[in-house]
């Protein structure tokens, strides 16, 4: 849709009421909706010439993008969606380097990896999207908890923008972010462009209230609807809301009915809408209303107009000329591979005294996490019931009295919500721990774990400083969703690590190297051992190695690599059979997991098996084995064994439970690899 000048048409459709607003802040209003609606024009013309791939117009409802940006602070957070392109030419971002990003070349601003607006950026404040519609709604939850909790504002906090479309409100992430918001008077605008349709899906068939502000109600939320098309009434809204949620934090859900005038993405087309409402909304356009309301204010004319749109097609020209003469990306393995973690550098942290007194598993866990909070002082830990009540198993008990509950939060039940949350901190710097109450929970959270907390490194260069703790593990009569041990869902994630504890010395210095670390780590710690193992452990601060396996036995005849109570396991039937000589190699860490002692020991002894409490099939014994037999297989004198659980469910019946684990088949594939 070509903007024309406001001269076409006859009369507006669109009415303002422009307040005390001075003549400049309306001509830099015109301004602002002027320049992304000129790339949109341009972009279009370079996607049938095939120059770009893709392109989600925003075409028709750019005065929502525009107004909100215009209407916060510079240094204030905004999470849009894939059709603000308003929002980055509001915010100032250089033209060159977006259309580089547009583009994919390696000068935007994820090195080719990211399409279009998927990106962000903490210069201009701006926290791209995934391409699952609501995860960012979380992930200002945190955001703007860490600027209540850094008092960034003499009175109380900056805001934090986020949007959202009609569909995205039927997903779980927009109800878990608007209760967390409201539940921590966080302030946060929950921002809803509501243009009719969730690509081809009408709102009559999405929702069944009137109103999709009806659904703060729930919350306890304040909300307003307002016309999305009338850039004053955005900005002026936007601007009174912000001013008073800064003084008095809270979050309000403002809904801004627009249309979408192209479709959902060029190639989708937009034959499911019917013409009528094209006719009726292209009358609303917010480009074309607000330049003729500013003609008759007398602010705007014809010579005005033409001036400032060469000025804006010159710098697109010239903005594009640069992007297009930029290289095509050249792939480089070494540093695709490089960039799938933060760069850390560990330094082991040793104990300062000799002082040691006898632990448990758990209680180990307890002090790691009490030292670090004691040494990072804005490190958050959040989890449901672990403030007064301490925890489902007491690991925090009383940790509120020393800490206050602002550091030691209780959470509702919004799992995803509070990943977004602990990412939303970081993005702010501030480190956070996540207790998921049964690692089987962190299904609801999955998607923030997977595609936020694992890539947004790899994406955009933006950390993830946060550790999920994950109580996991079978052997205590739960059943199949209290015992699971999952850690093979995210071995196959690039960008997550993986820390499997055996025992109480490591427990601890692996806790507090897990919060040391700025990537983001799964730490399991087995529910089984939380009571039944106890060890003399430093009393100080102190981290572990976590870049190498632990070599638990030295024997010469055969490698069992395993973790966790696999570590147990297999020591027992060591003991049972004094004659098998068996390295027993406890990885530790699973991701990234250390090859180099893996690889030494079976070179050693020519034989290997790989033991796991988790099911055999895809569990991470497999690929364990793979890697031997690729890359030892020279070396050994029998197949590589593994051994895991049955292929089922957890049971909960203690004789089913027992059977599940297949300890008895560990012990005789030990004992036949040893005289094979």
């Amino acid at each position: 849709m070509q903007s024309q000048p406001a001269t076409e048409y006859k009369k507006r459709f669109v009415m303002y009421d422009r307040k005390n607003y001075d003549d400049d802040t309306l001509l830099n209003l015109y301004k602002a909706i002027l320049l992304p609606r000129m790339i949109e024009e341009k972009m279009l013309l370079l996607l049938r010439k095939g120059k770009i791939s893709k392109w989600f117009s925003g075409i028709g409802q750019e005065a929502i993008s525009v107004g909100v940006s215009m209407a916060l602070e510079k240094d204030e957070y905004i999470l849009p969606m894939h059709r603000n392109l308003g929002i980055f030419t509001t915010r100032g971002v250089p033209l060159d380097k977006l259309f580089m990003q547009l583009q994919g070349k390696y000068n935007g601003f994820s090195k080719g990896r990211e399409r279009s607006f998927h990106f962000g950026t903490n210069e201009f404040h701006i926290v791209g999207m995934i391409s699952h519609l609501g995860p960012q709604m979380g992930i200002a939850d945190g955001i703007a908890l860490a600027s209540l909790l850094k008092k960034e504002t003499s009175d109380g906090a900056k805001v934090t923008a986020v949007f959202t479309g009609d569909g995205a409100t039927s997903e779980g992430d927009f109800h878990e972010a608007l209760n967390v918001a409201a539940v921590w008077n966080l302030p946060v605008i929950f921002i809803i462009e509501n243009n009719g349709y969730g690509l081809s899906t009408p709102i009559n068939e999405q929702y069944k209230c009137e109103d999709l502000t009806d659904k703060a109600i729930g919350y306890g939320m304040e909300s307003l609807q307002i016309d999305g098309n009338n850039l004053l009434a955005v900005y002026d809204t936007v601007k009174t809301y912000a001013e008073s949620i800064r003084n008095n934090p809270r979050p309000m859900l403002l809904e801004c009915m627009t249309f979408r005038m192209r479709g959902h993405e060029e190639a989708s087309g937009t034959k499911y809408i019917q013409k009528e409402l094209f006719d009726e909304w292209g009358k609303k356009d917010p480009l074309t209303n607000f330049e003729s309301f500013l003609m008759d204010e007398g602010l705007l004319n014809e010579t005005l107009i033409e001036t400032i749109r060469a000025e804006f097609k010159n710098e697109i020209e010239k903005s594009l000329e640069k992007a297009f003469e930029e290289t095509e990306v050249t792939p480089n393995t070494e540093a695709e591979l490089k960039d799938v973690y933060f760069p850390f550098e560990q330094k082991i942290i040793h104990p300062q005294t000799e002082k040691r007194s006898k632990k448990r598993f758990i209680d180990a866990i307890s002090d790691g996490l009490k030292q670090s909070l004691q040494k990072y002082d804005d490190l958050i830990i959040m989890g449901q019931d672990i403030a007064e009540y301490g925890g489902v198993f007491k690991i925090t008990e009383d940790f509120f009295k020393e800490f206050g509950k602002d550091r030691i939060r209780n959470t509702p039940l919004c799992e995803s919500a509070i990943v977004g949350a602990a990412l939303g901190l970081s993005i702010k710097g501030i480190k956070s721990v996540v207790e998921m109450q049964f690692a089987d929970f962190v299904t609801s959270g999955f998607n923030q774990v997977v595609n936020n907390l694992a890539k947004i490194y790899y994406r955009w260069g933006q950390n993830a400083d946060v550790v999920i703790r994950m109580p996991c593990g079978a052997g205590v009569g739960a059943g199949p969703f209290h015992s699971q041990s999952n850690e093979a869902w995210f071995f196959h994630t690039p960008g997550l690590k993986i820390f499997y504890p055996s025992n109480p010395y490591d427990a601890k210095g692996m806790i507090a190297a897990a919060i040391e670390d700025p990537n983001p780590v799964m730490y399991f710690e087995h529910k089984a051992l939380y009571r039944s193992i106890s060890e003399e452990i430093p009393d100080d601060y102190y981290t572990v190695d976590t870049s190498k396996a632990k070599l638990v036995t030295e024997g010469e005849e055969v490698t069992i690599v395993t973790y966790g109570m696999g570590v147990h396991w297999a020591l027992n039937v060591l003991k049972e059979n004094e004659n098998i000589s068996a390295d027993l190699i406890d990885l530790r860490i699973l991701l990234p997991w250390d090859k180099k002692t893996v690889e030494e020991s079976v070179k050693k002894t020519g034989k290997v098996i790989v033991l796991h409490e988790d099911t055999l099939t895809g569990g991470i014994g497999g690929e364990i084995a793979a890697h031997i037999s690729e890359y030892c297989f020279q070396y050994l004198d029998a197949p590589v064994m593994r051994s895991a659980s049955l292929d089922t469910p957890v049971p909960f019946s203690n004789a089913l439970e027992e059977n599940f684990f297949q300890k008895e088949v560990f012990k005789r594939k030990l004992k036949d690899l040893s005289e094979f």
